[in-house]
């Protein structure tokens, strides 16, 4: 009976976790700007991955390959939101600008204001960093 009982588990944490990959795979494709692109496939790799791991954790029972699963599991919680902040970081770094909008009609893909307020934004927004300004000249002579 206990056999049976972890296999119905270790088979619906696995089922779960298809669904929450599918769920964000679904959300990588469908939301409209790079931020929340990553922000859907970052919660559907840690958590489906997880509930997939627990899931064969469960059906494996207690031996080396749980450990290695829990080492696994262990890594993915660590360092998947890491590599996200950092994609986001580098983004930003790099003049991506969030969509910003504060009225619902904005919000719209594809709605023209949504687009003029999104650029707009992004020219007031942009500002030279550090690394973008020009060297100043050297006057002749000195």
């Amino acid at each position: 009976m206990t056999g049976v009982l972890s296999q119905i588990v270790g088979g619906a944490f696995l089922l779960a976790g298809s669904f929450f990959l599918l769920v964000g795979a679904l959300g990588l494709m469908r939301m409209p700007d790079v931020f929340t692109r990553m922000h859907a496939a970052s919660v559907g790799e840690t958590l489906g991955g997880s509930l997939l791991l627990i899931g064969m954790m469960i059906h494996s029972g207690f031996s080396l390959v749980t450990f290695k699963l829990l080492v696994l599991l262990a890594v993915i919680f660590l360092f998947g939101p890491v590599a996200t902040h950092a994609l986001a970081r580098a983004a930003r770094y790099a003049g991506v600008e969030p969509m910003l909008s504060d009225s619902p009609a904005d919000r719209l893909v594809g709605a023209p204001a949504a687009e003029t307020a999104t650029k707009d934004a992004q020219k007031a927004r942009r500002k030279p960093t550090k690394a973008r300004r020009k060297p100043a000249k050297k006057k002749a002579g000195k």
